[in-house]
């Protein structure tokens, strides 16, 4: 057999038998260190790649230390998830019922919150640790759909022996990430699981639709808290003299006075009442509102206050985890934190890696491979910009030469943002 890729619909249109023996010998090859007869699929060679770089054992179980009670009842209230499980049961759990499957859903650490479907699968979930309280992340368990999804940030199927464990061999699992459509923070993973046997390919894209369904669900009431808030903030802000503007918990704008009005400004996570300093506003006293904030603008810095080109001295860009990138502003007026997309992620680390400064140009190169694609790296610039006008500088984009900066990067170089495919990245060093 030729040495080509594995793909879902390839293995859908074989005999289940013969999918199952294919699969067995490519991971036995692949694990050995030996050429298989038909290479993985890149999700899972990378996957399997990492296992092998933690030690993970592939003959290990996949018991893990389940939550307490109270604890699990605890995570299930804060979730935002908890808002959206009638959508997501009423999109999955009957159809995976009805195809004997069970439908999981976990946080954003790969713990297992809710599960549903059929009965005599849940009692087989039992013998895997496939239950609520379990740990699913990759670390714990090795390849599978949902640890792999949690690791690459993106829907993923994994079936029969594309699984680390061997354990896990007889079953096949699709999930796709659920995320917070106001600020793309990952809410947890949305999983179908089954015995191999009810592997079908078009699992993983219901699973996707499902998934953002809710996400959907969430933008609306989202969008209808913003219509509450503006409410109550607009004639207060008729009244209010100078800059300034009403924003929910999260920072999306819902009313604006003096300012160039902006979707969002990004807050600081231990945001409070007070005199508070934004890195896209400056120096601003902040005052509570209901479902939100109103934050005033001052005009002036008083005596001894640092102005904008002194309040950030440092920034430390974290990229160490696989799936959540932050950066981190800190100075003489306070610290401020903000995660970051994968876009801003890529962009910032090319302008850490080159501290002299870029052009659009240089930048397309650096991310896409492409130096006529300036018109897309200026408008993400501006949106950086937007949130980090205190350490960044533009004509060429740059880090300011008065602010230190530190990245934090993962202890192995294939970990680096491993979602992206931007040239600068993947080499590691200077374009």
């Amino acid at each position: 057999m030729n040495n080509t890729q594995l793909d879902m619909k390839r293995l859908a249109s074989m005999d289940a038998a013969q999918a199952t023996r294919l699969l067995h010998r490519v991971r036995e090859e692949t694990l050995a260190g030996r050429r298989p007869p038909i290479a993985p699929r890149p999700v899972i060679d990378a996957s399997w790649q990492r296992m092998a770089r933690l030690g993970l054992d592939p003959d290990q179980d996949t018991s893990s230390v389940l939550l307490q009670r109270d604890e699990l009842e605890q995570r299930r209230r804060t979730t935002l998830l908890s808002e959206v499980m009638q959508t997501l049961s009423g999109g999955l759990a009957g159809i995976a019922d009805a195809s004997l499957q069970i439908m999981v859903v976990t946080d954003e650490h790969g713990r297992v919150l809710w599960r549903q479907g059929n009965l005599a699968v849940l009692r087989q979930a039992h013998s895997i640790c496939l239950e609520e309280g379990a740990a699913w992340s990759e670390h714990a368990t090795g390849t599978n759909a949902v640890g792999t999804a949690l690791a690459m940030g993106r829907a993923v199927q994994v079936h029969s022996a594309e699984h680390y464990v061997q354990s896990l061999h007889n079953w096949t699992c699709a999930a796709a990430p659920v995320r917070d459509p106001r600020d793309q923070r990952l809410l947890g993973i949305l999983d179908v699981s089954g015995p191999a046997s009810s592997f079908h390919p078009a699992m993983l894209a219901l699973v996707g639709s499902v998934a953002q369904l809710a996400e959907a669900e969430m933008r609306e009431r989202h969008l209808r808290s913003i219509e509450r808030l503006r409410a109550v903030a607009a004639p207060i802000l008729c009244r209010v003299g100078g800059r300034a503007v009403a924003v929910d918990a999260h920072g999306w704008t819902a009313a604006v006075t003096g300012l160039a009005p902006v979707d969002r400004i990004p807050l600081p996570k231990s945001f409070r009442a007070g005199r508070v300093w934004l890195p896209s506003l400056g120096v601003c006293a902040v005052e509570p509102l209901p479902g939100g904030w109103l934050l005033r603008v001052e005009e002036e810095n008083r005596p001894g206050e640092p102005g904008a080109e002194e309040a950030a001295s440092r920034v430390v860009l974290d990229l160490s985890r696989p799936r959540r990138w932050t950066v981190a502003v800190s100075g003489a007026a306070g610290s401020w934190q903000q995660e970051l997309s994968p876009r801003h992620a890529e962009l910032l680390y090319v302008l850490a890696l080159h501290r002299d400064g870029r052009t659009a140009a240089e930048l397309a190169e650096d991310v896409f491979g492409d130096r006529t694609r300036t018109v897309t790296v200026r408008a993400e610039m501006s949106r950086v910009r937007r949130n980090l006008a205190g350490v960044l500088a533009h004509r060429p984009y740059r880090f300011r030469e008065e602010v230190a900066v530190e990245v934090l990067r993962p202890e192995h170089p294939a970990d680096l943002l491993p979602h992206s495919t931007a040239p600068a990245v993947r080499a590691g060093t200077p374009a």
